[in-house]
């Protein structure tokens, strides 16, 4: 390959574009891009660049054979890429087969190659051959695999050369063989009897379970089963049931883990002797069965598993039933989702292996029993899991083609076939002509070709299974009955207390009223008969699959409302003496018998004995509990009636206090909603209307059609039709204030927010370290026991630490010091404050104090030493100020001490040592006298202290040539010690004594004093650095120097935030923390589809329109951190990055602040290193811990012994914890060279025991030319080959297939993210498994509270049950980017903290809501895995996991003091996608099963919190705007009748107190009051109340209110039109940063349909109004409410451009303007996406109407009808229809419109076929056309004085018509397009949309005049910093193009 160069072909230039920074270069990728058909020669490539540097010649023979075998596998060429690829390979082994001949060493390329095999087994395999350690396994591995492939080649060379291979090299290659057999890559455990040695194989707990397993004594093996060395069960279970190999070693891991771990936690002293204990066999056994031993039950079938009677057989057999379902569950694929479809087949299966084991005769051929599917390979995938998977695929598929749910079987119809004794018609083996196998495509064809070729069989299709999933609004009503029918039954109570008598509530005891009260058992009675019809009418497409009691109960549910609702107003109407009107009626059909009252209320108990019944068995749920899940016959029967028996949903009720708990909140909710709906809305409403009904109106101003309507009937309906909505929705008003109160104490008690700020960390910081040891240590044995109850809620005060107990202080040094150098590495501190908040690692084991971080001393010796200067000798005050604060003391004593150590360290001399001794004992004798002061000299201190300090600098640099300076200091000291401080007495005996003592005579001159420190080895200096002197001396000097307080100490706004909250935390209530081994292990799974990876220098460098870059965007918005990050690279400014090799880093750093995979998987590998150190911690001997986990890290030696700590620390680590990452894409972007793939490998490199799970597309090449190539897919699992390792070879960058487990078919089937997380948990490991988002960070600090978290799951939280979905709040990490940005975290902070706070505790109703709550993974796995996948029904895919969670008996809890961090969107475009999709997720939720079993499973109350917290929510929005539209259409009913003239003095018309009432509250909801109020509060809580009002009030200024209005209108139109429609969509949300323009064709074609068009009706409406509404200007209230309607018109109109950065900029407008034109003017067609043109766009916004059905069209057609009132009443208010009230102006006007439209329709006609070849004729007609117009609008204006008024309001009466008649023409689609008016319909909606935006356009472009308007709103949409930045940018626009051009170059 020496003539790489110019010459390059074009394999090599198209690998090269692909290439990242670094060394990922040509040669390596060459041999990942393979096409999938020929990927079995990707080895031989892989070797080839392996040995290409060591021998060019090799490696071109290497790649020759890859050619051959290439043209072997694909001899036709017919798979993707093949032919391009082979061409590629020829040419390069075309240019490299001269230049590599030249530097053959031997004769022959068959000796080179055996030479070259010799060499390579001697260098590579026999040196590694006895290794023990990680890494040398992992080389030894790839050296065995690489030899493999050698000698392949060397085979195929001898043969075409014809030579024989030596007999050494073929016993090496027997080795070989035999070895690379064994060293498979392995996942967590090497298996392999070599690594028998590895830390991780040492465990005894793992030995036992390995052990436990290789027991096959007594196994019935296959005739022709050849047996290998360590056989298991498992293995048996492949060779006769026929699953997959890799499966087999998948499971094997899995369980061998599973039980290990369980049997650490079970034992804390193991045995010596490795025995896996039957306890912990059991606890995994009875998780994984449950579930089947209840649908066991369910069916009433026995169970299969059966154990044997002899005692040493059971834990075999144990074992074999968990591998069997282990097995089946792995392989799987979608049947994973289909829970009870996994019991059927396991069922089965189990029986065959008792049969087996039992050694069973079958009765037909007389041998012993077979599985029905087994022996060869892939038995079970083939026969068993295809045929129901393609059952699945073909009902997929239907719902691909947009049919309605109720024509396609999803998920859970399918898994509900199974909870029927029916399913056993299915068999063993499975029958093909099943029901359950028919497609409903066969059974249209049968009906079709008639009766006379009916097949033999009668297969019919199994239909809906339980629940027919229709778009129906009903669906609210059905789901939630019985809320519904409390409100309809208290508003009718109310209505009529408030109607009769006096008004007030106690009149109900009045007779006559009391009576009329009762009627609402009648109403109760209509609204059971419609449920119940309801129901019928429902369900009535799985009728078929139904059983009969099922039909009969439905039938006699009808059948009994139906006599109720005879019965009971019979009975009612014989109560009354003198009988109201309708009661009249009925006597009149019965006879008129005299009156028994006692009758009606026989009848009414009766009715209501089954209610009574209900409310005693809700007092005590544990009866319920049990009625429900038990199987008696005659209980059955009683529950029968209640509702039907199903399989979820039994026994969900909690304990009695968590139901008192709810129902208190519930209880007290409804009493005052009750009661403000009474005094407030209803009361005052009944006189004004009584009032109004008894005027008489005459004059109508238009045609009424209804003149003798009785007692103005519309008048009435349109007063109280908005009141009656609102009093439907204010629940939701209500439920949202009494969270906020709620949650707010709740939180309180759970101690949020105790510390927020610095300053209270500081004042409690003494007690941290006993918090520390408190919760995250784990307690030794001998510790009392910890105080429960109320007293210890309110006092959780820890001890602070006595200094002696050296341990809990290293190990606090630990933690602490661990978590600031991870902020350290992240950048968010710099150098300088790290040193200041690091604790001592080497705690000095001389000095006998706490060393607390020096940024809570600084400053402090400055201080002491002012005041002790001007101490003047009161010893006592001195030492009262110096101890009255803490810290100051701590630091006078360490410096003291530390002082006298270093002095100690640095003297030497004999002499000099006995001078300073004599001086620190003067000195200490007279601090235990305390009079230190007064006999000292203290103001001389300052001078001491200058001199010390100038001797910590030089110790700091430590150069020998600055001995002489240093000796210089020290007598300068000594001086100033003797002469100044100990003044002159003293200093006589000192010399003396040291004269005297030496021996000398008499008195010397005191000259030689001075050269004490003089001679050679006086002082020690250089001083010897260890690691722990340096840091003595740093903290020292830190100490000494640090003048100003160091206050604002971790300056970064985040870390502060992030400390606060951990410190905060340990405060608070959590389960103490287990040792590491004895914890629960768990995994953490993401998945991932094509998002960023890593940010390439590209992307970073690149810029948009503004000349924004992002990477110039993150320098702004965190400008400390980027100084921090250039300090950390040692830079200065960004300009040295260019010419570094640290560009890497650089694109590290920016991707770990956007939204990356990177940032995601660096997160949840802070699990791993939390897990290290804690394991550090739990094991480390005493000496160990006082040197420090850093030590370990440090000391390279120690990492070579095997059983060294830090091997187990990260054998303990790989046992407890697993992280996959699903990849979905992973190899499809290999093969391509995707930047991506490299990205993702370099992550695995980066971080070892990262693992990447991919669905793998192989297409096998067809022998048959004519055939196509079958694809086929594998789940696959991979890890790095290498951890990184010190070598620079970059060949060894790859990575290896652990397991491959093929798929019956593609694995996307449903929703895209179940259906990857379900591929890749089979790879997870555990017990908990934590789901974490793309989107998602975590934080060291929090990493190191998970042990303590997955002890949640050993305690039963509301006293029934274990938790079975741990939730974890969530930190949202994207506020700071844009104002938006803000609001969004915000409302998303609220809601996954107080929100779901609430939700879990008391209301009990917490879901699963995205992404970082942590499952219990085996009550999962065989529950139907962590979310549901049927395509649609299931958009928002992670609640249904908790609806399945709850339904199946789990419990869901919330914990607070462990966060994981979250990005959202940023952007209004993006949020409102968001919005849209969490909006139509709910709206298909609204249909789904779950809900509506929840809605009728729980109880009352539960089933409240349960609606408003899910799509209670929604509706009420939706309600919220409908009450706008009602009240709008309502007033423009009086104004154009006239009526509101007639009634102009009446105080309903005029002063309506209670409408205000309920539009003020429409409009709480609508300016996002809900949102703040919890907002606020939870602010308020952790950040202080000042800090919400704030935040609040700043909001209000960024114009929240705004975006609130304008979300409530996306939510509305979303969830709505989904329930009518569908049409509901996975929206990919950007994770990107928005710094774009967001053009304004792209704003309209978002928000065109769900905002600008109700926008523009709403105001047609006011404007209608405006003009015609004359009678009252000045009611003040008026004013506020239409105030408040136009702010919502306004919002909904032009929001998207106020939050468009710069939306105001002319240059911009500009160029929206002739892209808006270009737009609407393209024509569309097959293919024109919608971005491109108007007609597509337009076209594909219907596409709901075509799959709708009949009920949404005519629905459609009806809301459309609304458009034609304003002509209908505006044509009789022109001025020139002088009062003429007849039909006919109407029909006229009609007139006028077809005329209108005619002439248009000719027109284009003409244009068509005229204007070729009559050209002038076609011109004249169109001028004569328009002269006529003109003229009769003037022949209008001079007869009947036609004003300009009169045009504006034809217009505005016009407009709407032709609206309407738009819509309909959508909805008739089909008829239009018959009847050949789609064109005209085409062009007249094209100029609707003209006109439209033409409106929006008009005033944007008006503002964008004035420059000031575009400062502002850039001021109001980012942050301060990123805005000043942006407008440098703009002004530095031309100067930034060159240099980024210059650096390109």
């Amino acid at each position: 390959m020496a003539s790489r160069g110019s010459s390059d072909q074009p394999l090599q230039r198209r690998i090269t574009r692909t290439q990242t920074a670094g060394n990922l270069g040509e040669s390596i990728f060459d041999s990942e891009v393979v096409p999938s058909s020929l990927v079995e020669i990707a080895p031989i490539l892989r070797v080839a660049n392996e040995v290409e540097p060591s021998n060019p010649r090799v490696a071109y023979l290497c790649r020759f054979y890859a050619f051959e075998k290439a043209h072997r596998l694909d001899p036709t060429s017919s798979g993707r890429g093949v032919r391009q690829f082979k061409t590629a390979l020829l040419q390069r082994l075309e240019r490299e087969n001269d230049p590599t001949l030249m530097g053959r060493v031997k004769k022959s390329d068959a000796r080179e190659m055996q030479s070259f095999y010799q060499h390579y087994y001697k260098k590579y395999i026999q040196a590694l051959q006895n290794a023990a350690d990680k890494a040398d396994r992992a080389q030894l591995t790839k050296a065995y695999q690489t030899a493999n492939v050698l000698f392949e080649v060397l085979k195929a060379v001898n043969q075409t050369q014809a030579m024989e291979v030596d007999r050494e090299i073929l016993e090496a290659h027997d080795k070989v063989a035999e070895k690379s057999e064994i060293y498979a890559p392995y996942n967590i455990l090497p298996l392999d009897p070599d690594s028998a040695n590895q830390a991780i194989m040492k465990y005894p707990e793992i030995q036992a379970s390995v052990y436990a397993l290789r027991n096959t004594r007594g196994l019935p093996w296959p005739k022709d089963y050849k047996k290998k060395k360590d056989e298991d069960v498992l293995d048996w279970l492949q060779s006769m049931f026929g699953f997959q190999k890799d499966n087999v070693a998948n499971q094997r891991e899995h369980l061998i883990l599973l039980l290990a771990n369980v049997h650490i936690r079970q034992f804390p002293k193991p045995d010596q002797q490795p025995k896996l204990d039957e306890r912990a066999l059991n606890e995994v056994m009875k998780k994984l069965f449950k579930n089947y031993k209840k649908w066991c039950k369910y069916l009433d079938r026995k169970s299969s598993l059966w154990l044997p009677t002899i005692q040493q057989e059971v834990q075999q057999r144990k074992l074999l039933y968990m591998g069997l379902y282990l097995l089946i569950w792995g392989e799987a694929a979608n049947l994973r989702f289909m829970p009870e479809c996994l019991c059927y087949i396991y069922h089965h299966m189990a029986f065959e292996l008792y049969g087996m084991l039992a050694g069973n005769v079958s009765p037909m051929t007389g041998e012993n029993v077979k599985p029905a599917y087994g022996g060869e390979e892939e038995a079970f995938l083939r026969k068993v899991v295809t045929p129901i998977y393609e059952v699945i695929a073909k009902e997929a598929q239907r719902s691909k083609i947009k049919s309605k749910h109720s024509q396609w079987r999803n998920y859970d119809d399918l898994n509900e076939f199974f909870w029927s004794v029916d399913c056993f018609r299915l068999g063993w083996p499975m029958r093909a002509d099943s029901d359950f196998f028919c497609h409903p495509i066969e059974q249209h064809n049968f009906d079709k070709n008639g009766d006379n070729n009916k097949p033999p069989s009668r297969r019919r299709w199994v239909g809906k299974v339980n629940f027919v999933e229709i778009r129906s609004y009903w669906h609210i009503f059905r789901s939630f009955d019985r809320m519904w029918g409390f409100l309809i039954l208290c508003l009718q109570a109310m209505i009529i207390i408030a109607w009769n008598g006096s008004g007030t509530p106690s009149s109900i005891f009045n007779a006559d009223v009391f009576k009329k009260v009762l009627s609402v058992f009648i109403t109760a009675a209509i609204l059971k008969l419609g449920q119940a019809f309801l129901d019928v009418v429902l369900s009535w497409k799985a009728r078929q699959s139904m059983p009969f009691y099922v039909k009969l109960r439905y039938i006699l549910k009808v059948v009994s409302a139906a006599a109720w609702v005879i019965t009971l107003p019979v009975t009612y109407a014989y109560t009354w003496e003198n009988p109201p009107g309708f009661a009249r009626t009925i006597k009149s059909w019965f006879g008129n018998s005299s009156n028994s009252p006692t009758l009606f209320i026989l009848a009414v108990v009766i009715y209501l004995s089954p209610n009574m019944l209900a409310g005693l068995l809700f007092l005590f749920p544990f009866i319920r509990r049990f009625l429900e899940r038990s199987n008696y016959r005659i209980v059955m029967l009683m529950m029968w009636w209640s509702q039907p028996r199903l399989y979820v949903g039994r026994g969900m009720h909690e304990s009695t206090f968590s139901l008192f708990k709810y129902t208190m909140f519930w209880v007290l909710l409804l009493m005052t909603k009750l009661a403000f709906s009474y005094y407030i809305e209803i009361k005052p409403l009944v006189g004004p209307t009584k009032a109004i009904m008894n005027v008489r109106v005459t004059v109508y101003q238009w045609h009424e059609f209804f003149p003798r309507a009785r007692s103005n009937i519309g008048v009435v309906i349109a007063l109280w039709a908005p009141i009656i909505l609102v009093y439907f929705m204010d629940t939701q008003i209500w439920y949202a204030i009494f969270s906020t109160l709620f949650g707010g104490i709740y939180g309180a008690f759970r101690r949020l927010g105790e510390i927020r700020t610095l300053g209270m960390l500081r004042s409690r910081f003494q007690s941290l370290p006993a918090a520390f040891n408190a919760c995250l240590i784990p307690e030794e044995k001998s510790e009392p026991t910890k105080k429960k109850g109320l007293k210890a809620t309110f006092s959780r005060n820890f001890a602070e630490i006595p200094s002696n107990k050296e341990k809990e202080a290293a190990r606090f040094a630990q933690l602490w010091n661990k978590i600031i150098t991870s902020f350290r590495e992240e950048d968010l501190i710099s150098n300088r404050e790290m040193d200041l908040l690091i604790v001592p690692y080497w705690a000095d084991r001389e000095m006998d104090l706490i060393q607390w971080p020096p940024f809570l001393l600084a400053s402090m010796i400055p201080i002491a030493l002012d005041m002790a200067k001007d101490s003047n000798g009161k010893d006592r005050e001195l030492k009262k100020r110096i101890e009255a604060d803490n810290y100051m003391a701590c630091a006078v004593r360490e410096c003291y001490a530390s002082f006298r150590n270093i002095i100690k360290n640095l003297v030497q001399g004999a002499r000099e040592n006995e001078v300073i001794e004599y001086i620190f004992t003067e000195v200490e004798k007279h601090i235990e006298a305390g009079d230190l002061t007064s006999e000292f000299k203290m103001s001389a201190l300052p001078s001491l202290y200058d001199h010390f300090v100038k001797l910590i600098k030089y110790l700091l640099t430590n150069k020998p040539e600055d001995r002489d300076q240093v000796v210089i200091l020290f007598q300068d000291m000594l001086e100033v010690v003797t002469r100044d401080i100990m003044m002159e007495d003293h200093i006589a005996n000192l010399v003396d004594s040291i004269h005297g003592g030496s021996g000398h005579e008499g008195m010397t001159p005191l000259d030689q004093q001075y050269q004490l420190f003089a001679s050679a080895g006086a002082i020690k200096f250089p001083a010897s650095e260890t690691e722990a002197w340096k840091e003595k001396i740093k903290r020292l000097y830190l100490l000494l120097t640090v003048k100003e307080s160091a206050m604002d100490v971790p300056s970064n706004l985040e870390a502060r935030r992030r400390i606060s909250f951990f410190s905060n935390s340990l405060f608070m209530e959590m389960p103490s923390a287990p040792k590491v081994r004895n914890m629960l292990s768990f995994s953490v799974l993401t998945p991932y589809y094509t998002e960023e990876v890593l940010f390439s220098l590209d992307d970073l460098e690149v810029e948009n329109e503004d000349g924004v870059s992002i990477l110039f965007y993150l320098q702004k918005i965190f400008p400390d951190e980027w100084n921090n990050f250039l300090e950390r690279m040692k830079c200065s400014s960004e300009e040295d990055f260019k010419d570094s090799d640290k560009l890497d880093e650089l694109r590290l750093w920016a991707s770990f602040r956007g939204q990356t995979l990177t940032k995601t998987v660096r997160g949840m590998m802070y699990y791993r290193k939390a897990l290290e150190l804690q394991a550090f911690l739990d094991m480390a001997k005493d000496e160990d811990l006082m040197e420090g986990y850093k030590a370990i890290e440090l000391n390279e030696e120690q990492m070579k012994e095997e059983r060294s700590l830090w091997a187990q620390c990260q054998a303990v680590a790989d046992m407890k914890f697993t992280y996959v990452v699903s990849c979905q894409q992973y190899g499809i972007h290999k093969r391509s060279g995707d930047h991506r793939a490299q990205d993702i490998l370099r992550l695995m490199t980066t971080y070892p025991s990262l693992r990447v799970a991919y669905i793998d597309e192989v297409e096998e090449p067809s022998k048959d030319r004519k055939k196509i190539n079958q694809k086929v897919y594998y789940s696959a699992l991979v890890k790095a080959a290498m951890p990184k390792s010190n070598t620079s070879d970059p060949g060894q960058n790859l990575d290896q297939v652990i397991y491959r487990i093929k798929l019956p078919g593609p694995a996307m089937l449903g929703e895209g993210k179940p259906e990857n997380q379900n591929h890749a948990i089979i790879f997870t490991r555990g017990e908990g498994l934590q789901t974490i988002d793309m989107n998602q960070d975590n934080y060291m600090e929090e990493a190191l509270k998970m042990r303590n978290l997955l002890q949640e799951f050993l305690k039963k939280h509301d006293g029934v049950r274990h938790p079975s979905i741990l939730g974890l709040r969530e930190h949202i990490f994207t506020g700071s980017v844009s104002s938006l940005a803000w609001f969004m975290s915000n409302q998303e902070t609220s809601f996954v903290t107080i929100g779901q706070r609430l939700l879990a505790n008391p209301l009990r109703v917490r879901f699963h809501y995205g992404h970082p709550d942590v499952f219990d993974r085996l009550f999962h796995l065989t529950r139907g895995g962590v979310s549901k996948a049927s395509k649609i029904i299931n958009l928002s895919e992670d609640i249904f996991a908790g609806f399945n969670s709850t339904l199946r008996e789990g419990n869901v809890t919330h914990h607070e003091y462990i966060q994981v961090g979250k990005g959202r969107d940023v952007g209004l475009n993006q949020i409102s996608l968001f919005e849209a999709k969490i909006a139509n997720g709910n709206g298909e939720q609204t249909l789904s099963r779950d809900l509506y079993r929840l809605g009728h499973r729980f109880d009352f109350f539960r089933m409240l919190s349960c609606y408003f917290t899910t799509i209670g929510f929604y509706f009420s929005t939706l309600i919220t705007v409908l009450t706008v539209y009602v009240f709008l259409y309502g007033r423009l009913y009086l104004v154009l009748s006239g009526l509101e003239e007639g009634l102009a003095t009446q105080p309903a018309i005029r002063d309506n107190k209670p409408l205000q009432v309920a539009l003020a509250s429409q409009s709480f909801v609508q300016i996002g009051f809900l949102m703040a109020l919890p907002m606020m509060m939870e602010i308020g809580l952790e950040r202080g109340f000042r800090t919400a009002l704030s935040d609040f009030i700043l909001m209000q200024l960024q114009l929240a209110p705004v975006f609130f209005t304008f979300s409530l209108g996306t939510k509305t139109h979303y969830y709505g039109r989904t329930l009518l429609h569908g049409g509901a969509k996975y929206r990919p949300t950007g994770r990107g940063f928005v710094v774009f323009h967001a053009k304004f064709a792209e704003n309209y074609r978002l928000y065109s349909r769900s905002h600008f068009v109700k926008g523009m009706e709403l105001m047609i409406l006011l404007l209608v109004y405006q003009i015609f509404g004359q009678s009252y200007r000045g009611a003040v209230a008026y004013v506020l409410i239409t105030v408040s309607i136009w702010f919502m018109v306004g919002t909904w109109l032009f929001a998207p451009f106020l939050f468009n950065p710069s939306g105001f900029e002319w240059q911009k407008i500009v160029d929206d303007w002739t892209d808006w034109n270009k737009w609407i003017s393209n024509r569309g067609g097959i293919g024109v996406p919608p971005e491109k043109s108007w007609e597509s766009w337009w076209e594909e916004e219907q596409e709901h109407l075509r799959h709708s059905g009949k009920r949404g069209i005519v629905a459609e057609i009806l809301l459309a009808l609304r458009f034609f009132i304003y002509q209908y009443g505006l044509v009789y208010h022109l001025k020139f229809t002088k009062d003429n009230k007849s039909f006919l102006v109407y029909g006229i006007s009609w007139l006028v419109i077809i005329v209108i439209l005619f002439i248009m329709k000719t027109i284009s006609v003409g244009r068509r076929k005229f204007s070729a070849n009559f050209q002038l004729m076609f011109r004249l007609i169109k001028g004569l056309i328009f002269l006529t117009f003109v003229s009769i609008l003037v022949i209008l204006i001079v007869l009947p004085h036609m004003t300009v008024k009169d045009i504006a309001v034809c217009i505005l009466a016009f407009l709407p018509t032709g609206w309407g008649l738009l819509l309909i023409a959508q909805a008739c689609k089909p008829i239009v397009h018959k009847a050949q008016f789609w064109g005209s319909v085409k062009t007249l909606a094209r100029g609707y949309e003209v006109l439209m935006g033409l409106l929006l356009f008009t005033p944007v472009a008006f503002l964008a005049w004035f420059p000031f308007v575009s400062e502002f709103q850039t001021r109001m949409l980012f942050n301060q910093a990123f805005s000043r930045g942006l407008q440098i940018s703009r002004i530095l626009g031309g100067h930034k193009k060159d240099r980024s051009s210059r650096n390109k170059e």
